[in-house]
């Protein structure tokens, strides 16, 4: 007898469904969002040299890119508004142009080490005040732009994630020959004739070395 495949056709259609199934947040979690970057905040935003930021256009395709420099890289200016730098990238200018139709965007700050994470969301636009950005100068050289967010929510995520990935556990993770090969993957992905795989390899590594700012 055959066993029946698995499919994404008996969908939750409703909140009041979900809820039938998730249940009801606590009291803590309910009242843990706040709308301002607190003194706690603004110390989990300068140790942190990693974040991710979810857009989506105004059709709501989404989109999810991650950002990452020195801890602290971000910039909070008050308790209001956070500054993220515009480095050297591959000029998709996703994020951006996401931002520039549908004016929202979402952070996730991660420190090295720490299970939980922060969160913030808020409005999201482009910047190119000569002033701010050259505060966020690295070498001497300023950021292309600036994100700016405007914070709405902000608060502290749980360490479960973390803990079910082992994420900062280096006993957990794989042995780096093993892992993925970004040149390979680009090579087949984009079938561009005449490029091996070594050649893509060396002017990725050659790009890393010399355009991160």
């Amino acid at each position: 007898m055959s066993v029946p495949k698995p499919t994404c056709k008996d969908k939750i259609e409703t909140e009041d469904e979900l809820r039938s199934i998730i249940g009801e947040p606590s009291e803590l979690v309910r009242k843990k969002v706040i709308s301002y970057v607190d003194d706690h905040c603004k110390d989990f935003i300068s140790r942190s040299p990693f974040l991710v930021i979810s857009t989506s256009d105004a059709s709501g395709c989404c989109d999810v890119s991650p950002r990452g420099d020195t801890p602290g890289f971000a910039l909070v200016l008050d308790e209001k508004h956070i500054i993220i730098p515009e480095r050297p990238g591959n000029k998709r200018i996703d994020t951006m142009r996401n931002i520039l139709s549908n004016p929202k965007a979402g952070l996730l700050f991660l420190i090295p080490g720490l299970g939980e994470t922060l969160r913030v969301n808020g409005k999201a636009y482009l910047v190119k005040d000569d002033i701010l950005l050259e505060r966020m100068a690295h070498h001497g050289k300023k950021p292309l732009v600036g994100i700016c967010i405007e914070v709405e929510e902000c608060f502290i995520h749980c360490a479960k994630a973390m803990k079910r990935s082992g994420l900062w556990e280096p006993e957990t993770w794989s042995e780096k020959d093993s892992l993925p090969n970004a040149a390979k993957i680009l090579i087949d992905h984009t079938k561009i004739p005449d490029m091996t795989e070594k050649e893509l390899n060396k002017a990725l590594q050659e790009d890393y070395l010399t355009e991160l700012y």
